[in-house]
Parts: structure tokens; C-alpha cells; sequence
């Protein structure tokens, strides 16, 4: 059963930031952390569960999802400079029933400010960022927070500011990556998997860029694991990235949202702003896509003789689905909007799968 949320879709992104999190995430429960018996990228876990980069906006979020038992939780994307939100909705509810294949998302999807199970919704905030100074000092204490067993991470996108230029970009990565590590993140992640540089352009498709501003950043940060953030890919795609990438990143996460053209039930758009036609879908109708990604991942893992980690995400809004994403060989699960509809997911989880 939806409870009501931790982030406050009713709300702006700064009136979240500043006042949140709400709700389930704000009742003062702490639960007790379990004994590590995990192992991901050289860190011991207490268990494989965690929440990606997304709804959790600062240290506040990042201690709830901790003290909740999401022993993984991904501070939200942030940039080298400031960059703001994008105009208020950010999320609606979807009406989806079933899977949303890739041809359904060809196809306007009906949005609203409703929520029901099976939940899926949208989300679009453009990866919004404060300043360095702000973020750096706000995830140093959300690495703190996490106890024996816990593992904090954050997410870094690099942007084309004005007047970049090609290596600018590819140092403007570096840069994040390095800022990120210099906090005390022990797991750097990249996101490959929103728009970078424009409205529609994914820069986990461009495998030949995403080799050059991944090896770049290895250079830099050396022995802390680089986990890349992809989208749905293609089986001759996925296979072409994995090769070429493997054995320079230490994980891959997916997958992160699968983009649709959204509308009010009248038909107009839903998002104001000409770049906002199509945004993201999460949720329920995209566990097929994340639980086929990870599949695919595990079995190029085997055959290429590699050994990065796999986060499986999308989807997971009860626990049957982290059992699925398991047995298909995700070394860690993670939940986003399942976790801001039901604050106790992981609790209800891990009394259910105490093995993982």
C-alpha cells in the first residue's frame, strides 16, 4: 500500500531540499544496522540494497535512507557549478498498467498528480546542482552518517558550459570526479545516462566518448571504483560498450529511466518548457528494461571474463522485485520511486530475503 512520500512531489526541488525529507523519512525510526557479510567493489555491505541518484537531495535524505536500512544510498547528481531545476511539476504520477516496451514509449503517456500501485511515475528535474562548496560540504557529512556496513556513493555529471570546449568537457568529469573522492566517497559514480549535452543526447550511446571520459577519470582517481550510470541499451550496443569499457570501469548501474513524450489527460503537454516534451519513466512500467540489462550484463561479465559490479535498478516497488533482480545477478538492488512511496521498503525486504 503507497504511503505518502519522503519527497514532497507538491513541492519545488529548493522548497524539498530545504525543508525535506517528509513523511516516513521524518518519523525519527532508526533501525539497526545488520553485520557486514557483503562484499561490493572492495567495501563490506550489511546488505545489497540501496537507493539511486535521484530523490535523495542532500545529507537530511541521505541519513533518512540510512537509518531506514538502504545500506547503499546515492547522493543525488551534482555538477561542478551551479545549475538550476527545472520548472516545477518535476513529478507526476503515470498511468501504466503493464511494461512500458520501447514502442509503447514512442507514444504519449498520460501524467497526473496521482499515485497508484502498480506505481510508475516521471521525473524531471534536469540534474540541478548548488554550489561545489555547498554539495562537497553537504556529502562530506552524508559520508559520515553511514555506520559499519553502509556505504555512501555519489553521482557526478559533467556538463558543456559555455565557451567549453572539447577537452574542457572531458576535464569538466575529471574535475567532478576528483571533487567527489576528496569528500570521502569510496564509490564514485558517473551519470552517462540523462541528457548531456543537449535535450536529447545520452552519452552512454557515444561508446567511443564514454571510453575516453572514462579513462580519463580512472587516471585521476586511481584505485576509488568508477561505477558508470547507462541507459537501455541494445544487445550488439550493450556487448560494444562492454568490451570497450570493461576493463577500465569497475561497475555499471542500470537502468536509469526510459524517456516517453508525457501529456495532461486533455492531450497538452505536461512539462512547460520546449525541452521537456519527453521526460523520463520510472517506476513498475521499466523493471523489464533493468532486470533485461542486468541479465545481459552478468552474462557478457562471464564470457568477456570481466569483473565489474552490476547495481540493477528500475522498478523494485515490492520486495519480490529485489528477489528477481538478484536472480538475474545484480550485486546490488536499488529503489527509487519504490522507496519514496514506502519508506520501510527495505526493512519489509530484508525480513523477507534475510539472505539476500
Amino acid at each position: 500500500m503507497l504511503q505518502e512520500p519522503f519527497f514532497d512531489p507538491n513541492k519545488t526541488y529548493e522548497e524539498n531540499w530545504e525543508q525535506g525529507p517528509f513523511n516516513g523519512f521524518a518519523d525519527g525510526v532508526v533501525l539497526p544496522a545488520g553485520k557486514p557479510q557483503f562484499d561490493f567493489l572492495g567495501q563490506k555491505l550489511s546488505y545489497p540494497l540501496g537507493i539511486p541518484a535521484g530523490p535523495l537531495l542532500n545529507g537530511k535524505f541521505v541519513k533518512a535512507a540510512l537509518d531506514k536500512g538502504f545500506d547503499v544510498p546515492v547522493h543525488k547528481t551534482v555538477r561542478s557549478r551551479v545549475r538550476a531545476c527545472n520548472e516545477w511539476p518535476n513529478v507526476l504520477g503515470a498511468d501504466i498498467k503493464d511494461d512500458l516496451t520501447l514502442e509503447m514509449a514512442q507514444k504519449p503517456i498520460i501524467v497526473r498528480n496521482e499515485y497508484k500501485e502498480p506505481l510508475s511515475i516521471t521525473n524531471s528535474f534536469g540534474n540541478p546542482s548548488y554550489e561545489s562548496d555547498v554539495w562537497m560540504k553537504d556529502l562530506r557529512e552524508s559520508v559520515a552518517y553511514a555506520k559499519q556496513g553502509q556505504l555512501v556513493m555519489c553521482s557526478f555529471e559533467g556538463t558543456k558550459w559555455d565557451g567549453f570546449s572539447a577537452e574542457d568537457y572531458i576535464n569538466d568529469w575529471v574535475r567532478g570526479a576528483e571533487m567527489i573522492k576528496s569528500t570521502g566517497v569510496k564509490v564514485v559514480e558517473t551519470n552517462f545516462s540523462c541528457p548531456n549535452e543537449g535535450a536529447a543526447q545520452l552519452l552512454c550511446f557515444d561508446v567511443p566518448k564514454v571510453k575516453l571520459v572514462a579513462s580519463a577519470i580512472k587516471n585521476k582517481i586511481g584505485d576509488t571504483p568508477l561505477v558508470i550510470k547507462i541507459a537501455y541499451f541494445g544487445e550488439k550496443e550493450l556487448r560494444e560498450l562492454v568490451k570497450e569499457t570493461g576493463n577500465i570501469v569497475d561497475g555499471y548501474s542500470a537502468i536509469n529511466t526510459i524517456p516517453a513524450p508525457v501529456v495532461n489527460p486533455d492531450g497538452t503537454q505536461a512539462l512547460p518548457g520546449a525541452h521537456r516534451v519527453k521526460s523520463g519513466i520510472c517506476g513498475h512500467a521499466v523493471k523489464w528494461a533493468g532486470l533485461d540489462m542486468t541479465r545481459r550484463l552478468k552474462a557478457l561479465r562471464e564470457e568477456l571474463n570481466l569483473h565489474y559490479g552490476i547495481i540493477g535498478c528500475g522498478g523494485v516497488t515490492v520486495p519480490a522485485d529485489f528477489k528477481e533482480y538478484r536472480e538475474v545477478g545484480a550485486d546490488v538492488v536499488m529503489t527509487a520511486t519504490g522507496a519514496m512511496w514506502n519508506p520501510y521498503l527495505a526493512k519489509e525486504i530484508k525480513e523477507l530475503y534475510p539472505a539476500a
